[in-house]
């Protein structure tokens, strides 16, 4: 259901009005860990697809210091274990870490998600076949992501995730992604 606001726009139009101020305020290296502290006028935005659902997400979810529960809603739901069809409610500032770093890397393009949200039993098969699955993997509880871009090196990816001073980054080269995640602040190769 749309509700319309008192002006009689939609609250989907009213986030689109907000959309380009959005690309312009987006933010260098120098000042990446102030766009996570959050600042007015700040409107945060995330676009992904999956290649395993076939899904696309493109959404302001955050304006002004206020998350938007619909929008956060839907997040949740598009980085579920796809293996299961589980959803749980991503961290936050998992979101934020990957919506800062695509915002340094200055692209258009989506991220493309490999893994988000994973069940243990996903997880524990995943390992079953990996020594690079961790037992108590982050993505467990809605901590982590693995991300790609075809317009960036995994390199280009880490560098701008690291930028933000907010979590772990792992670059895995050989499988071209980045892994995200809102714990300790560290970074590694896969």
């Amino acid at each position: 259901m749309t509700k319309l606001t008192s002006s009689g726009m939609t609250r989907r139009g009213l986030l689109g009005a907000f959309a380009a101020s959005a690309i312009a305020a987006a933010p260098t290296y120098s000042n990446a860990a102030g766009f996570l502290r959050g600042r007015a006028g700040d409107i945060r935005r995330i676009a992904m697809h999956s290649g395993r659902t076939g899904e696309r997400i493109d959404t302001i979810y955050w304006i002004e210091g206020e998350y938007i529960p619909e929008a956060v809603r839907e997040i949740n739901v598009f980085m579920r274990d796809w293996r299961t069809s589980e959803a749980i409610q991503i961290d936050l500032r998992t979101i934020d870490i990957m919506s800062a770093a695509l915002n340094l890397m200055d692209t258009s393009e989506p991220y493309l998600l490999l893994s988000g949200y994973r069940s243990p039993q996903t997880n524990a098969m995943l390992r079953s076949r990996s020594s690079g699955v961790a037992r108590n993997s982050l993505h467990m509880r809605g901590q982590a992501a693995d991300l790609r871009l075809q317009s960036r090196t995994t390199v280009q990816m880490a560098n701008a995730a690291i930028a933000c001073r907010a979590g772990g980054v792992g670059r895995y080269a050989g499988s071209n992604f980045v892994h995200m995640d809102c714990g300790p602040i560290r970074s590694w190769r896969g």
